[in-house]
């Protein structure tokens, strides 16, 4: 039927706070949302965004920056839910880090660039640039932060 959109699909992962499962989550992601309709450049933005949205959650939200989940001194998680269609796609991330969502929202101030002598830290701005909404909240849990990122095709 002409005009009639399919609904997203929607892929749900707990990880180990590991750089590895970062890994297995960028070609897991890729796949499903390829299959759900997403492409081009939208498909390479959203791995990138998967990519850097985990790897942040493994460094700052609890992970220690293990690269294996062996190198983790206590079982933490992080969170991924993606929706994807041929409309767009929403990736959101919760971490079991603690952390302040407001000290993090001010990194989103429009027009705010990164101080370009830090060695990191342009994350949440390169992030900012390429999708078309970057939301900072306390997770479902309480125990972390949950960033939400959305493309609409």
């Amino acid at each position: 039927m002409a005009g009639k959109s399919t609904p997203p699909q929607v892929l749900d992962m707990l990880l180990p706070a590991a750089h590895s499962a970062v890994r297995m989550a960028r070609q897991v992601a890729r796949k499903f949302a390829r299959d759900a309709g997403v492409r081009g450049e939208s498909l390479d933005t959203l791995v990138l965004v998967i990519s850097e949205l985990l790897a942040n959650a493994v460094d700052h939200g609890g992970g220690n920056a293990a690269l294996e989940e062996s190198d983790l001194s206590s079982p933490v998680t992080m969170h991924l839910v993606l929706e994807a269609s041929r409309s767009g796609w929403v990736a959101q991330v919760a971490d079991q880090g603690g952390g302040d969502p407001e000290a993090l929202r001010s990194r989103l101030a429009p027009g705010d660039l990164p101080d370009l002598d830090d060695e990191r830290g342009r994350g949440f701005f390169l992030m900012q640039a390429m999708v078309d909404e970057l939301t900072i909240e306390r997770s479902p849990d309480g125990k972390g932060i949950l960033i939400r990122a959305v493309k609409r095709s």
